[in-house]
């Protein structure tokens, strides 16, 4: 629960229950909150605690503290943090802290005792060329939201230290990730033979195909050993599936028929193999380290899943109508690489001559120009915007699923987790 809410509800307990002791003990509660207890309120909490001290301090004996001030006080607690929790906030300002944290940390996790490897494997950590931090964003909010109260009882250094114990392992979740993620893209664009990334000139451009793939399962293996320092088994096999499945979507990318290039079904599989995976088992990791039962970590999972999706989705139609600058990387990506996203596969139900096309290649540049034809005549991109937008939505539903809380902080990050969905569905790079 909010600071403020926990107080005044301590004030009501103590009053309440020990009579003109209990008011005196209410007020040197309230007294300590402008020494350690401020700090644990916050300087915006200050002005609040304020008044209700001048209410206490003003009374003299437990008459005075009436049921009905104790009501009204604790009425306008919750108030004041309903009305705070419903402000919008920026999803990325609200883990500033703990993303600065991570950076730090991910730049001392990759360092190696090869200088050109050292270079290599912190080529996309150094400040500048970090990305979105997209990932990290959303299971740190993704820990806030499912954040259990600690004990109104428990003293403020305690509550401290608890709270950063509780934190770490999330944390670490957040850094497992984007060390995963990072090294996906360093294969990817050996694969793809790719000359930018967040853009800058992709590190296979810079040191070569061979630097980036060794940089990559660097990556990779100390992955895998902040992993084991968590010491939990059903947390180590969520990421381990993350990592299976980054490989299979890829497989599955470079390796289609002629028949699955034309299907749905098998595109949406491998977008949640190749994207949708890492974030939603993370999610899902993270409700798991947090003690969640199992309906919960599968909201998690969900949010993460449709979240995934969602993006993709919203990438692939970006590759048509983006500009290599908004992307950092070339636009038209895919379809000069021969890879069939939605827009195209819709623009093929609507036009079956595009059939022909899609299955001749697309190393000829006329056939690009040609798809493009078609899929500015269709509703590709319009009916891929929809799709997005049912994921996206069933994202927000599994954080409204979520189990009931009054607390201040879990409300606000969970609002942010809608926040960012809804960002994902209208960003335009």
């Amino acid at each position: 629960m909010s600071w403020r809410w926990a107080l005044a509800r301590r004030v009501a307990a103590l009053a309440a229950g020990s009579g003109a002791s209990g008011a005196a003990q209410a007020q040197r509660l309230l007294t300590t909150s402008s020494g350690a207890g401020a700090a644990l309120l916050g300087r915006q909490h200050l002005p609040l605690a304020s008044q209700i001290r001048s209410k206490v301090v003003g009374c003299r004996g437990a008459a005075f503290m009436s049921s009905r001030w104790l009501h009204d006080a604790q009425y306008q607690v919750r108030q004041d943090g309903d009305s705070r929790s419903q402000e919008h906030r920026d999803p990325f300002e609200l883990v500033a802290d703990d993303l600065s944290l991570v950076a730090d940390r991910l730049r001392s996790m990759v360092a190696a005792e090869v200088p050109k490897l050292a270079s290599a494997a912190e080529y996309f950590f150094k400040v500048g060329a970090e990305g979105k931090k997209f990932r990290p964003t959303v299971l740190l909010l993704m820990a806030s939201a499912l954040k259990f109260p600690l004990s109104e009882s428990t003293e403020g250094g305690v509550l401290s230290i608890l709270a950063d114990k509780l934190r770490a392992p999330h944390l670490n979740i957040a850094e497992i990730t984007e060390m995963i993620h990072v090294a996906s893209l360093l294969h990817d664009d050996v694969l793809d033979d790719a000359d930018t990334r967040r853009g800058v000139s992709s590190l296979n451009l810079v040191m070569g195909n061979k630097l980036s793939v060794l940089a990559g399962d660097f990556l990779l293996s100390r992955a895998c050993v902040a992993l084991a320092a968590l010491g939990n088994t059903e947390v180590v096999s969520l990421m381990a599936t993350a990592v299976e499945h980054l490989v299979t979507g890829e497989t599955m990318q470079i390796s289609t028929s002629r028949e699955q290039r034309r299907s749905m079904e098998y595109y949406l599989q491998k977008t949640y193999y190749k994207t949708a995976s890492l974030i939603s088992n993370s999610c899902k990791a993270v409700a798991v380290l947090a003690g969640h039962t199992a309906e919960v970590s599968m909201l998690a999972y969900e949010y993460g899943r449709n979240l995934g999706l969602a993006f993709q989705l919203i990438d692939d139609v970006l590759d048509f109508t983006g500009t290599s600058a908004s992307l950092g990387k070339g636009s038209l990506s895919d379809i000069r690489h021969g890879i069939i996203t939605a827009p195209i596969l819709y623009a093929m139900e609507e036009f079956p001559q595009l059939h022909e096309v899609v299955d001749s290649g697309f190393d000829n540049p006329a056939n690009v120009e040609l798809a493009l034809d078609y899929l500015q005549k269709s509703r590709g991109i319009e009916r891929t915007k929809e799709l997005a937008r049912e994921h996206a939505n069933r994202a927000i539903k599994a954080i409204e699923a979520l189990p009931d809380s009054d607390d201040e902080d879990v409300l606000t990050s969970r609002r942010a987790l809608i926040d960012i969905t809804e960002r994902v569905i209208t960003r335009t790079k």
